[in-house]
């Protein structure tokens, strides 16, 4: 008797404990995703994706975008690509109002589940946000707030959604992507193109597209799961962002196309100066090598010091060239040798060939860079050109 009672002891405490954990759903328990607008700084301007439980009196949101500023080397993880993000769980009528106060558009796709399939999703979310599962290893790509909405609801329904691709969806790359949610003439989107390398200019498929929030809005819109049946119930704007079409000419003023463009016109002016006295401004060359070599090692690091896939394999290299911190001794100096005269010939050939990685579509680079490149390669010309006349008179 006694081993009766401990055993069904045993299962009381069990099943208290499974119920504490996992807490029933009432029977008018919804589940749904948030697709978050984009904002209006750089880190806001891909959107947002969340889950919504709404189940009788409790209305939360779980979402995994957060990360944690106490981190030991916060900064230095952050750009190595090892820093975990975590998952977060907040009120709704908070989480609509943040939104709500920074002007970004909401809305709520109600999935369509059986009881039961909205009591293992929440199940799997309740186990998810537990300290030792709440973190995760980021990518931008392939493991974000986004993915995870696809990549959850795979998992928690036992891999039933068939994501099927949307009749309209354009074949793009993974660089058109992102700048199609960026300004062309930001420093953001200037960034983000000097940054990456050419392995985000390949097409990207129809089911990575959801790294995106529209993408995840879009993909869900047209998923089904067994038997053909929709994914998702209804669809419903929360709130609709109010339209700002208020010009800043602050903003074209200081954006890359501008201030690149004023920086190619007074190394075009120099120049042309130097040329018609047959003189060097040395100054000028020191802070163009010294710039170029200097934005070169940070790409050399990005592709070989982190863990960032896609800062691999990058032709900015191209025109900025680690090589130019050391070609600053002879400039400075003022010897123009023979070497010098070679590795100028050297660059104007690397701006040559980035020119035609550009054209044949290998790596797409920043618009803004186009005068400059023009100025860089009229600048090295004359520069082999100066030496070339320096070693003749010698």
């Amino acid at each position: 008797m006694r081993i009766y009672y401990l055993i069904i002891g045993l299962f009381l405490f069990t099943l208290q404990k499974s119920l504490a954990q996992f807490p029933p759903l009432s029977s008018d328990a919804q589940i749904s995703v948030l697709t978050i607008g984009p904002g209006e700084n750089l880190n806001d301007s891909f959107g947002h994706s969340a889950f919504r439980i709404k189940n009788g009196l409790e209305d939360i949101v779980f979402d995994y975008g957060r990360y944690d500023f106490d981190t030991p080397n916060f900064y230095l993880k952050f750009a190595q690509g090892k820093l975990n993000y975590l998952m977060g769980k907040t009120n709704f009528d908070s989480f609509l109002y943040t939104y709500t106060y920074y002007n970004r558009t909401v809305k709520e796709q109600v999935l369509n589940l059986t009881f039961e399939e909205k009591q293992a999703f929440y199940n799997y979310l309740i186990n998810n946000y537990n300290p030792e599962n709440r973190a995760y290893l980021y990518d931008f790509f392939f493991d974000n707030c986004a993915t995870k909405i696809r990549d959850v609801t795979n998992t928690a329904l036992n891999k039933q959604i068939t994501y099927n691709t949307p009749k309209s969806l354009q074949e793009k790359t993974f660089r058109t992507l992102i700048q199609d949610n960026l300004d062309y003439n930001s420093w953001g989107s200037f960034g983000i193109d000097l940054a990456l390398g050419s392995i985000i200019d390949q097409k990207a498929k129809p089911y990575d597209y959801m790294f995106l929030p529209e993408y995840i809005s879009v993909f869900f819109s047209e998923a089904t799961k067994t038997n053909n049946i929709p994914l998702v119930a209804n669809t419903r704007v929360l709130y609709e962002a109010k339209n700002n079409s208020e010009t800043q000419l602050l903003t074209y003023v200081t954006g890359p196309f501008a201030v690149l463009g004023i920086l190619s016109l007074i190394i075009l002016f120099i120049t042309y100066n130097d040329y018609k006295q047959l003189k060097l401004t040395k100054s000028l060359d020191i802070i163009i090598f010294g710039l170029t070599g200097l934005i070169g090692v940070i790409l050399l690091l990005l592709w070989f010091w982190t863990d960032h896939d896609m800062t691999a394999y990058n032709y900015n290299l191209l025109w900025a060239m680690p090589l130019n911190l050391v070609a600053l001794i002879s400039i400075s100096r003022n010897r123009l040798s023979l070497k010098f005269q070679k590795y100028v010939m050297f660059l104007i050939l690397m701006l040559v060939l980035m020119i035609f990685h550009w054209m044949v579509g290998v790596q797409r680079f920043a618009p803004s860079l186009f005068p400059l490149i023009i100025a860089l390669f009229a600048r090295f010309t004359y520069l082999f050109y100066y030496s070339k006349k320096r070693q003749l008179k010698s």
